[in-house]
């Protein structure tokens, strides 16, 4: 008789994005129907739901993706698990901080990091755990031998995406398209490019249609997209627009969705590139779409600081962004990021009194603080407290109502990180 195997998904809110196209492409292979999916919430039903899938299964893997953010959690999370199931569940990480720091992860008691796109990855280790096979010729993982030397095997391609679903279509699941993958403008406190390729990648409108089919066929027609950047949607490059196949995808959607559904482009859980903004694009957003909002990737008020971080726009592209986008009737939601390494007093300046001024014009300021991320060229950088002049800025506006953010929780995470990081390194 053949063992039962059992793939568990933690499935977490951060992270419930990379498994719905891991499952999607999970389920295209009729040779792995055999194994049971699991979705778990909840670190406090993880251990009890592991110990009954344990009961009626032979071998079980379990996949946990996280964000380096999510790093303590999950060492918290894995730590009495690893102990009380030794060898009886195979632990797989995955997502942004396992790539950036595969060794760090597989100290934390993983068996395997997956390094990379993981649907083509995580199909081969699923059916490599079926036949018994070891894990030595699979593409895009790490691991530490049986002399405890890390492995790292060789890079895997970039995959097609319309060769896998976005969405579990068997298991289902449902959440924001993504769309697009892959930015080529490698802004250097950014992972998406190292994590995901310079070139962009498009999923078809045909694929995308699919999906947004069956979701309407459980009565779900609110569709909203991931995308580095929601206007390049058909671009080759990333970098210039091509506005009749955006254009394209949202009449074929509507056609599906009509009369009740809605479309949210631009706005979360994706942004745009402010020279992106142009009368045309926001016409689109007027015509075919819902939301009342564009978010807008600033970053900062200094040219110089943005020049600095590689950003590949202008502050005069954020203020026509704006300008435009109140023209249209939208409110632009602007990240900007404080602490951003190199900054100086001058940047900080700059960067109030350019808050000071869109603020004035009608935007809504949506703070961040730097963090240094794995893979990034600002991945050992220092950080530092934010400083007092846009602590009293951020304050003033928030009180108005025209700033939010979670600046002061990143603070603290980035000194964790950053102190990780440099450990590590």
């Amino acid at each position: 008789m053949s063992e039962k195997i059992a793939f568990v998904v933690f499935y977490q809110k951060k992270n419930i994005y990379s498994f719905n196209a891991l499952i999607g492409a999970l389920e295209t292979v009729e040779e792995l129907d055999d194994i049971d999916l699991y979705f778990i919430r909840g670190s406090e039903n993880l251990d009890n739901e592991l110990e009954r899938i344990c009961e009626n299964h032979q071998k079980l893997v379990l996949g946990i993706s996280f964000f380096t953010t999510q790093l303590w959690e999950i060492n918290d999370l894995l730590k009495p698990l690893r102990a009380k199931y030794k060898e009886k569940v195979l632990f797989v990480a995955g997502g942004p901080h396992p790539t950036g720091d595969p060794k760090g992860t597989l100290k934390m008691g993983f068996d395997i990091v997956v390094v990379g796109e993981g649907e083509e990855t995580l199909i081969e280790i699923l059916y490599n755990v079926k036949n018994n096979k070891n894990f030595d010729a699979i593409r895009g993982i790490a691991y530490f031998n049986k002399d405890k030397f890390l492995i790292t095997t060789k890079k895997r391609r970039w995959i097609d995406l319309d060769k896998y679903p976005p969405l579990p279509i068997k298991n289902v699941k449902f959440g924001a398209i993504e769309i697009t993958r892959g930015c080529p403008f490698a802004c250097y406190f950014c992972q998406t490019p190292y994590l995901s390729g310079t070139r962009p990648r498009h999923r078809s409108i045909k694929s995308i249609c699919n999906a947004i089919s069956v979701m309407k066929s459980y009565g779900k027609t609110d569709i909203r997209f991931i995308t580095p950047n929601a206007f390049s949607y058909g671009s080759p490059d990333g970098k210039s627009l091509k506005i009749h196949l955006l254009e394209k995808l949202l009449i074929e959607i509507t056609k599906i969705i009509k009369p009740k559904g809605k479309i949210y482009l631009g706005s979360f859980p994706s942004e745009v590139r402010p020279e992106h903004v142009t009368k045309e694009t926001l016409g689109l957003v007027l015509k075919y779409a819902a939301n009342d909002n564009i978010v807008l990737g600033a970053q900062s008020g200094s040219q110089k600081l943005l020049n600095s971080c590689n950003r590949g726009h202008s502050t005069r592209d954020v203020y026509n962004a704006v300008k435009l986008t109140l023209e249209a009737g939208l409110t632009p939601n602007v990240d900007f990021i404080f602490n951003l390494p190199n900054e100086t007093e001058e940047d900080i300046d700059l960067t109030i009194d350019f808050m000071y001024k869109i603020s004035d014009m009608g935007a809504k300021i949506h703070s961040h603080t730097f963090m240094p991320l794995p893979l990034t060229r600002f991945a050992y950088e220092d950080v530092k407290d934010v400083d007092e002049k846009i602590i009293k800025t951020i304050s003033k506006l928030s009180s108005q109502g025209l700033a939010y953010g979670e600046w002061k929780k990143q603070e603290k995470i980035a000194k964790d990180i950053s102190k990780y990081l440099k450990k590590m390194n």
